[in-house]
């Protein structure tokens, strides 16, 4: 057509030419007629001469012929594909190939790989909501492992004492495939491929521990995916069949399925062989499937798509069927779903395959909207950064809004609240709820999934450690410290023997621990993800063998302040940035305050014990218990400009006296505006409204709660519970 098109073009551009040329010549003779016939004189007429004989009409001139028509150019190339439009994002990448098997990737939208890190683990990954990424692993035990913060670091190598794996016969992992997450439980459930069952932890749980449950399944399980809104769990079985289980955690781990979803054709014919991957939207309620086929075939794996997930029962027909050989679907183990598009994980094509807009289009045989070769894809999942939201003892939201505050018991003689870890509401005028850590508890802090670190020792082994309970702060009540659920990092490694105060930075993934023994005073840093008897990171070493109560680390000016019982406070700075660049002991503060008033020091027995810093306000609130032996001689300071304050520092509130009721306040906690003080000598947890702005003096509390040996206090913030 295009052909015919040009040559029409070329004969008109021809006649047209030929026309010119007429007129062209036309014009010229009369110029030239108009130049030779210039006026001159007029003669005289001639005679009429004889009439002439008729000329010959002339022969026609032959027409000459048309040129012929010049070629068409060839087409151009081609030119290459932009990148598709996807929006920007981040996914961990698990390879399972003979020679990557071990390693995952960090990839972009386009799947392009950006870094590669060692794991050792070789199936399905995940992350909690504290961007430590979990990953399990068949290649020799059967195993789970919780990589550190994993987005952050730059060493690219399972470490132990920065990483954790729960593994060893009593787990009764075999071949765990895909994994999922509940945030809102605390929970991480397993698919064991050989074990044929569905296996539950708590998720801080490590070491060679039995499960929480188990679930047996009727076919050999794959992949799963929880609706945590919902109490709802998915099941992807390799007989094409998807197991669903309603109200599973609070069922207490619903041993049978309550109905089995089969794909199927419109004519009620099942279509589904080998379902592998799974994957809910739950805005829309659809669940999306990739089935293998046969695992030697790299040629009859699919796609289907399945609508109103949460009542489809028995054999549904499929909203949408993909496959054929422009799918490039083989073995398409495992799939993640961002917004609308779906990311395959296809292992016998060696590809990440993407399909945008998957709930819509044509069944039949779809071409991938982006192909990217990688070699022996495992597992896909998008990352998880970390929330928004600071640690509670880090807020810089005036009047923050609380779930409650928690506070642990530590009585002298062991009773019935040692070990007890409380929820107060935030009035201060009842208990939520209880958990017993099963240790004697100096003092307790929680991270920002509501996981609780308290710090314990022990007088007759001389050992201390830490406590490590799964969601303390919002799900367990009336409970107890559980191996399947929880952790300890204790033993002589780890250099704790009597430790004090406790502070948990989230984002970094860092425990601050105030070991207040004689011998090797300092404060402890360790990974909030390890367990067991584990080195720490990095030691801090005050000077003049200070021995320190209480530590609060500033995670926005990577600044930790450390409480000294000799009634001054060390500040060391750059405390992440020098163990990033290799330092594992800082000897000796940066700066050293001494709370004064007119410019002199408080008069002995100073003893700082509880420290809170206000980085919005940028102030110091520190607490003095004075001598132990005195109920009566307690002190809350306030201190201004702390950040660079060094020496002498005048305080700005200076509370104490028989109405403050202060006489052993061995722990604070600011929330943006009031202030909370665990009372140990006299049996009391107290708030101090509007602290930074109270008048010094004899002050009484806002508002007192009696509570038996109060150690510590920690405020939960109500996004918790979200």
């Amino acid at each position: 057509m295009n052909t015919i098109k040009s040559k029409a073009i070329k004969d008109q551009q021809l006649a047209n030419s030929k026309l010119s040329k007429v007129m062209f010549s036309a014009i010229a003779l009369a110029v030239m007629l108009g130049i030779t016939g210039c006026d001159g004189d007029d003669g005289k007429d001639g005679a009429m001469g004889a009439q002439g004989a008729a000329g010959q009409d002339g022969t026609n001139g032959v027409d000459g012929q048309n040129g012929a028509d010049g070629q068409n150019g060839a087409d151009g190339m081609n030119g290459n594909d932009g990148a598709p439009g996807f929006a920007s994002a981040t996914f961990i990448l698990a390879n399972n190939g003979s020679d990557n098997a071990g390693t995952i990737n960090l990839i972009d939208q386009n799947a392009a790989k950006l870094t590669t890190f060692n794991t050792g683990a070789n199936e399905g990954v995940v992350f909690d909501s504290l961007g430590n990424l979990v990953q399990a692993a068949d290649s020799g035990n059967g195993a789970l492992s919780t990589v550190c913060q994993v987005l952050n670091r730059a060493d690219g190598m399972y470490t132990n004492n920065i990483d954790r794996t729960l593994t060893g016969t009593n787990t009764t992992l075999v071949n765990p495939k895909g994994i999922h997450i509940s945030n809102k439980y605390g929970l991480v459930f397993i698919a064991d491929f050989n074990a044929m069952q569905v296996t539950v932890f708590g998720k801080e749980a490590a070491g060679d521990v039995a499960p929480l449950a188990t679930t047996v399944t009727d076919a050999t399980p794959w992949d799963l995916t929880y609706d945590e809104n919902n109490d709802r769990l998915y099941v992807a079985l390799t007989n094409g069949d998807v197991a669903v289980y309603d109200n599973y955690v609070m069922g207490g781990f619903t041993a049978t399925p309550t109905r089995t979803i089969t794909p199927s054709d419109e004519t009620g014919t099942k279509i589904s062989v080998n379902i592998h991957g799974i994957a809910l939207d739950m805005t829309s309620n659809k669940l999306v499937l990739s089935d293998v086929g046969s695992a030697s075939d790299a040629t009859d794996g699919a796609l289907f798509v399945i609508s109103n997930a949460a009542q489809a029962d028995g054999m549904v027909a499929v909203d949408r069927h993909i496959a054929g050989p422009m799918s490039m679907l083989g073995n398409p183990v495992d799939i993640s779903l961002t917004g609308s598009d779906l990311r395959v994980a296809e292992k016998s094509n060696d590809a990440v395959l993407v399909f945008s807009n998957i709930f819509a289009g044509e069944s039949g045989d779809v071409s991938p909207d982006l192909i990217t070769p990688t070699t022996k894809p495992e597992s896909i999942t998008e990352t998880v950064m970390h929330n928004n939201m600071q640690d509670s003892s880090d807020s810089i939201m005036v009047n923050m809004p609380l779930l409650g505050v928690a506070v642990s018991s530590n009585p002298g003689t062991v009773g019935p609240t040692t070990g007890q870890i409380s929820r107060l509401n935030a009035p201060l005028t009842a208990e939520l709820a209880t958990y017993n850590a099963s240790q004697t508890i100096e003092s307790v802090a929680f991270d920002k999934s509501g996981t609780s670190y308290a710090t314990f020792d022990d007088a007759v082994t001389s050992m201390g450690g830490i406590v490590i309970s799964n969601k303390v702060a919002t799900q367990r009540n009336g409970e107890s410290y559980a191996t399947n659920q929880d952790r300890t990092i204790m033993g002589a490694s780890t250099g704790i023997i009597s430790p004090k105060g406790i502070d948990i930075a989230s984002d970094t993934g860092m425990i601050f621990v105030a070991e207040f023994n004689a011998a090797t005073p300092g404060v402890l840093i360790f990974s909030s993800c390890t367990t067991g008897d584990v080195s720490p990171l990095m030691t801090l070493t005050p000077s003049a063998s200070a021995r320190p109560w209480d530590v609060d680390y500033d995670p926005s000016t990577d600044r930790a302040f450390v409480a000294l019982t000799n009634g001054t406070i060390a500040v060391f700075d750059e405390v992440k940035s020098k163990w990033m660049s290799g330092m594992t002991t800082i000897t000796g503060e940066d700066r050293l305050i001494t709370p004064a008033s007119g410019g002199t020091a408080f008069a002995a027995p100073t003893n700082i014990h509880g420290i809170d810093y206000d980085p919005l306000s940028d102030s110091l609130i520190v607490s003095d218990v004075g001598s132990a032996a005195d109920a009566t001689d307690g002190k809350i300071y306030v201190i201004n400009s702390a950040a660079m304050a060094s020496g002498l520092t005048n305080v700005s509130v200076n509370i104490a006296g028989p109405a403050s009721q202060l006489g052993n306040p061995v722990d604070i906690m600011y929330t943006g505006n009031d202030l909370y003080v665990a009372e140990k000598s006299n049996g009391l947890v107290m708030r101090f409204d509007n602290i930074l702005n109270s008048p010094s003096g004899d002050i009484a509390a806002t508002v007192s709660y009696s509570f038996t040996a109060p150690e510590s206090v920690a405020v939960l913030p109500a996004w918790l519970k979200h």
